[in-house]
């Protein structure tokens, strides 16, 4: 299926120069609007998530073993679009806190499966109030929330099937 070109300057009433020089702002630039947004969503979970003793990223790494215990490093690196250099030491942190283990896999050596540990379960159980908490601070409604990540999840996919053409 052939993708969609951008809408040229005359097709949303502009002209190509003041096109060129309104995108070239800042504050026009998706990319920004994301990484800022980003840097806010990681800063307002910091203090949500330091009576759980977990950074942002562990979190992650918590929410996907709270959906599936069990999964393999690479399942767990696909899910969260992590490499292993990335994802291995947070692991080790998370094993070191006694909130999962790792163990090799006995038909395959080389996979490795992720395991909530008990004291792991227990903490979903204190981190169920951190959605509410982020949508109050927020100041969306959960539909707006709802709509607002799944045109995210839209996005992603779109950007990653357009970097693979």
């Amino acid at each position: 299926m052939p993708r969609k070109q951008a809408a040229s300057s005359n097709s949303i009433g502009l002209s190509s120069q003041q096109a060129a020089h309104d995108w070239l702002q800042l504050d026009q630039q998706l990319c920004f609007a994301l990484y800022a947004s980003s840097l806010a969503m990681t800063k307002l979970y910091k203090p949500l998530l330091a009576p759980l003793g977990l950074t942002y990223p562990q979190y992650l790494v918590m929410l996907v073993l709270w959906e599936q215990d069990g999964i393999s490093v690479s399942t767990l690196g696909q899910r969260l679009s992590l490499d292993s250099g990335t994802l291995t030491p947070l692991l080790k942190r998370l094993e070191a806190a006694e909130l999962i283990s790792r163990q090799r896999s006995e038909e395959d050596e080389r996979r490795v499966h992720v395991h909530l540990s008990s004291a792991g379960k227990k903490l979903r159980q204190r981190a169920l109030g951190i959605p509410k908490q982020l949508a109050c601070a927020s100041a969306c409604t959960l539909d707006e929330l709802s709509s607002l990540t799944a045109r995210l999840h839209q996005l992603r996919e779109q950007l990653a099937s357009g970097a693979s053409d």
